[in-house]
């Protein structure tokens, strides 16, 4: 029978596991936080075209009678 010897692991992966982890929740916020930002514009863009086309829609309807 083969015994596989299991070695504890080297102090740097003390150390680079968790700035590892840290640096992925880092980056994650940043991008969630662009993706969101840009979101809530594209939002607003739509919001303000759908408020445009009733002024306009109105307009017309006013003009008719």
């Amino acid at each position: 029978m083969i015994a596989l010897a299991i070695a504890a692991p080297p102090s740097s992966h003390f150390i680079f596991i968790p700035v590892v982890l840290l640096l992925g929740i880092v980056i994650g916020f940043m991008m969630g936080s662009r993706a969101t930002r840009d979101a809530f514009r594209l939002e607003q863009r739509k919001a303000a075209e759908r408020e445009e086309r009733r002024v306009r829609r109105q307009a017309e309807a006013e003009a008719r009678k």
